[in-house]
Parts: C-alpha cells; structure tokens; sequence
C-alpha cells in the first residue's frame, strides 16, 4: 500500500479509529497494529507476509534461545542463526541472480562457458529495511544491551510496525520495543504535528519528486542522444527526485508513527545544506548511516586502529551501503565514489569539521559555507549519476556526455524543446524552490513544518495552500517510492 494512494487515505482513519476509539489495552492495541501491518504490507502480494513471518519468528525464537544459553558458544552459535538465516534470505532474493550473472559474464570474458541458474524470484518489497531491523534486534541481545521480549504480539508489532515496514527508518529495538510494551496515551499535541510532518512529507513526494520523475526518466533513458545541458540538468533533478522521494517517505513514516504515540528516529536533516561530505551522510538516511557505523564499522575497528584501519573500514562501510541500495555495479561505483569524496576529509581529519547547523541564526550563509554547500551538492550529483543509471556503461557514458554542447546554439535549443515538452516542470521548479526556502528556514528544527506562526490564519493558510499544490500541482499517478526496491 503506498502513502500517496487512496486507498491509504481510507486504511489509516480506520486505523486510527480503532487503536484510539475501540481498542484499550497495550495488547490489544499491539495485535491491531500487527494485523494493520498485514494489510498494508500484503497489498503488494500476499505471499510476501510469510517471508516477513519466517524472519520475524526466527529472530524472536533465536533471542530467547540466546537468552537461555549458559555459555558463549551457545550465544555465538544462535547469533549465528540469526545472520545465515536473514543474510542467507536477503541474498537469495537480492542478490543471487546478480552474482550468477556476474559469474557467466566473468568466464565469457575469459573464454569460459557458462548457463547460470537464474531464479527470478520478485523481490519483496522492503526486505533490506525490516531485515537490518530484526538484525538489530538479535545482535542487541547477543551483546546483551537488551534483553529478548518473550511477549510475541509486542515483538511482531515492532517488526510489522506499518508506517516504516517498508522504508524505514530502520529503527532499533532498545528504542521501538519500550514504545510498544508500554501503555500509549493520545497526545493531541505530538499527533498534530505529526499530521503537519506528514503533509510536508507527501507535498515533497507528489508535488516535488514526482513531477521531477518524469522529466528524469526521459533524460536518463535517452541520454545517449541528449546534449550536455540537458544531462547536468538530468543529474540535479533526479537529486531533488531522490531527496524528495525518500525524506518524503521519512516524513510521512514519523508523522504517521505519531499519530499513534511512537516516536521513530530522524531520518533525515536537511542534507542539501551540508558543507563537506562527511557532514552529507550524517544527514542523509541517518538510520543505515548509523546502523553501519554501529553493526559494521565499530566492529571492525573504527578509527582505533591508525589511518589505514580508517580507510579500510570507511571503504568497507560505504562498498557494503553501495550493496545494501542494490545488486548492480552501479551502486557498488556510487559507494566507491562517496568514499573517495570521503577520504580526504578523513586523512586531513576534518571530517568532523561541521558538526553544527550552517549559520545558526542568521537568514543567509557566510559566503564560505554558501560555496562549500554548493560544491558538496556537485559532488552529490555527480554520484547520483551512478545510482540512476541502467549499468556502469550507461552511468559513464552519461557523465562523458554532460560536456558536451555547451557552446552550441542547436544543443540549447533542442534542451529548450525537451523542456518544452514537460509543462509541469515550471510549476514544480517553483515548488522545489519553496520547499529549500522552508527547510532552510526550519534547518535547525526536526522537519519544514515544525515552526510555524503563531497566528491560527497564517498556520491554516499554510496548510490549504501546500493541499491546494498538492491536488493541483502534484502528480496523481501514484508513483512507488524509490526506496521501495530496496
């Protein structure tokens, strides 16, 4: 079921009239939130439930089992079931046809031949996002910071929770499990400004990203015959794209969690206004950041270890995030990319140099951090490249065609034709750049909507006028979200 859907505009009133107005107790509240899960995440296709099911019930037998165990092999081998067993299921339904392909192509190079066995299974939707999540669960346990929930309707509750089921955040259970064993009270307050969050969220996805989509697909399928302004123009849209798309999504999930008394980590903030790399991915999908730095880099040996544990372990975290998005080189080449941006941060130890919010309370930046945002969000679209494009060859072949036919009239002419063709684009440029003046405006709050004036005209002007650009300027063919392939 998608945010941007009607039918979601139906499911979630229900919801909310049933967990507030019919059900009491936390149980009872739990088992909705479950079977509501069910519905929202099997309206893709039914038979996505019993994956979802058979990792769930793994990882809670496996956390109790742990629990038991009296000896830290025991502990280690449960872990263990854990991993083969949710790692082993995201391979075989992300990534085994990839290697296998990979492998064929590999020996034909070599004068090899070879007939992969090809499985062409549909990819659930979300896999990547509640897998890292119960892995959280189960590795949490194993070090012992949580103990495991024997209260398997709590338990299934977390995992099923429906507003971040499919994209997240990818939440932990040290701070989603409390919420869920503990008695929730309407807060009025907390769930206003969660239906504002997920206002903000839904303008960002159909009035931004997905008015950006269109004129994105058409540049990226026929770039190969398109001149260079066209494909820097490409590159920056399908940034906004993605950055409308998926904090969107992040919005709505925060928003919708609210209204029901769950409080779900940040996922973004505001990471356009970034002034190095490092500060980037502090700021942008916040909950994988972290979940890397916390389940892979730290394990590893973080920074401890001198300047060439650093960079090993940087590379690792950004090559396995690259694999986390998909099974291409294409995503393997944008991690690579990003950690190359990185490294000289790194090496030069700056890469903790922006900690803060950009010009704390002053309108405009200091020209300084104006030019470093700028060239930071160059970068970044350089690297988004190599995350929309088709195969490595396209993803090359785009970034060598982007200098092309800057000096040519004909080249601009045949970009103001092409732009031409996408009336909707002017309004929804107008729109995007609405969204950056809020946020820059909100960029030391939570989300852009968080602060607004105190004058109840003002505040419902604010809001009819993002519904009326919602219904009029927005892209109603409800269009999946990026993330959701992941």
């Amino acid at each position: 079921m998608l945010f941007n859907s009607f039918t979601f505009a139906l499911f979630l009133p229900v919801v909310f009239g049933l967990y507030w107005g019919v059900f009491r107790s936390v149980t009872a509240r739990n088992l909705l939130l479950i079977v509501a899960g069910c519905v929202f995440y099997g309206w893709w296709d039914w038979r996505f439930l019993l994956l979802l099911a058979a990792t769930s019930m793994t990882d809670y037998g496996v956390a109790i089992a742990m629990d038991r165990s009296t000896t830290t092999r025991g502990r280690k081998a449960w872990l263990a079931v854990s991993l083969v067993g949710n790692l082993g299921t995201l391979g075989i339904f992300k990534y085994h046809d990839f290697f296998a392909t990979s492998l064929a192509d590999a020996l034909a190079r070599a004068g090899i031949g070879y007939d992969p066995l090809l499985l062409h299974v549909v990819l659930p939707v979300g896999i990547s996002f509640y897998t890292f999540q119960a892995l959280s669960y189960t590795i949490d346990v194993y070090r012992a910071r949580i103990a495991p929930v024997r209260d398997l309707p709590t338990y299934l509750a977390f995992i099923a929770f429906f507003p971040q089921l499919c994209a997240g955040p990818i939440e932990r259970a040290s701070h989603m499990l409390p919420q869920f064993a503990r008695q929730r009270v309407l807060n009025t307050a907390l769930a206003t400004d969660g239906l504002r969050q997920m206002l903000w969220g839904l303008f960002k996805k159909v009035v931004v990203a997905d008015n950006c989509a269109t004129l994105v697909d058409r540049i990226f399928t026929d770039s190969d015959h398109l001149p260079g302004p066209l494909l820097a123009l490409g590159a920056v849209l399908f940034a906004l794209q993605i950055y409308g798309d998926f904090s969107g999504y992040s919005d709505i999930a925060i928003g919708c969690a609210r209204l029901f008394g769950f409080e779900l980590m940040r996922n973004f903030a505001f990471p356009y206004f970034s002034r190095d790399i490092a500060e980037f991915w502090r700021r942008w999908h916040i909950s994988l950041s972290t979940w890397f730095r916390d389940y892979v880099y730290i394990p590893l040996g973080g920074s401890r270890g001198g300047t060439w544990m650093s960079v090993r372990n940087t590379f690792a975290i950004f090559l396995l995030s690259g694999f986390w998005h998909g099974a291409n080189w294409t995503f393997l080449a944008w991690g690579f990319l990003n950690a190359v941006y990185f490294l000289p941060l790194l090496l030069g130890r700056r890469n903790r140099a922006h900690l803060g919010t950009v010009a704390p309370g002053r309108m405009l930046p200091a020209p300084g951090d104006a030019a470093r945002i700028a060239a930071t969000f160059a970068l970044t679209c350089l690297a988004w490249v190599f995350f929309r494009a088709e195969d490595l060859g396209h993803a090359f072949r785009y970034l060598g065609r982007m200098a092309d036919g800057w000096s040519r009239a004909g080249a601009w002419q045949r970009c103001l034709a092409v732009l031409g063709e996408h009336y909707l684009l002017a309004p929804a440029m107008a729109c995007t750049l609405l969204l950056f003046a809020v946020e820059w405006v909100q960029r030391e709050h939570a989300h852009g909507l968080e602060r607004l004036p105190a004058q109840r005209p003002v505040r419902w002007a604010i809001y009819l006028g993002l519904l009326a650009a919602v219904v009029f300027a927005g892209d109603h063919g409800e269009q999946q979200f990026i993330y959701f392939q992941f």
